[in-house]
């Protein structure tokens, strides 16, 4: 999924106004957060229930991908969106993984690895901001892809064919998730030394 940051590191400047459409679509994303989480975990586990928690989870990472295409696209991007953003990502994200292994599908250690990773790479956006923004790289975007696939497919009912789906992608998401969080590390030694 696109975030909407831009392809540098850049400056903590005051930039476009942040009441905007894609800060909005954003916003969105979090609200949907509970709501997604309520059909998940709340109501008796079955076919319907899990496609109508899959449709809500997928609409919101949908706004993920809106929200980068039309910040970029007009010129909208903000200080507040670059923090916002990844912080609505793994706001669904963590939710969801956890709603998961709460119903015993995701082992709570996978989790857990995902989880610590997501946190400890926020705290590390928060504690260099005043030196610069680190944008999401590539291989973040491929992170967040794979997990926001490998979630849609364990949460709606698969063929038998394509039961091996959600694991396999879920082992790929849980390497990139490791890789780009050194990655972040790396970046965020690199830009303390910088400025």
């Amino acid at each position: 999924m696109k975030s909407a940051v831009p392809d540098h590191v850049g400056d903590p400047v005051s930039g476009p106004a942040a009441l905007n459409l894609p800060n909005f679509l954003t916003g969105i994303r979090l609200l949907l957060v509970p709501v997604f989480i309520y059909y998940l975990t709340i109501f008796e586990v079955s076919t319907r229930n899990q496609w109508i928690a899959g449709t809500f989870y997928f609409v919101a990472a949908m706004t993920d991908v809106l929200d980068g295409y039309l910040a970029r696209r007009n010129n909208q991007i903000t200080n507040w969106g670059k923090i916002a953003d990844p912080i609505a990502d793994k706001a669904l994200t963590g939710a969801a993984f956890i709603g998961l292994s709460i119903l015993g599908v995701i082992p709570w250690w996978i989790t857990s690895v995902i989880l610590f990773r997501e946190i400890a790479v926020t705290l590390l956006r928060f504690n260099v901001i005043r030196r610069g923004v680190i944008p999401a790289s590539r291989g973040g975007k491929a992170k967040t892809l794979s997990q926001n696939v490998a979630i849609v497919f364990f949460l709606v009912p698969l063929p038998s064919a394509l039961e091996f789906m959600p694991v396999s992608i879920l082992y790929l998401a849980l390497t990139l998730t490791l890789v780009t969080g050194i990655d972040y590390v790396l970046k965020a030694q690199k830009l303390s030394r910088t400025k």
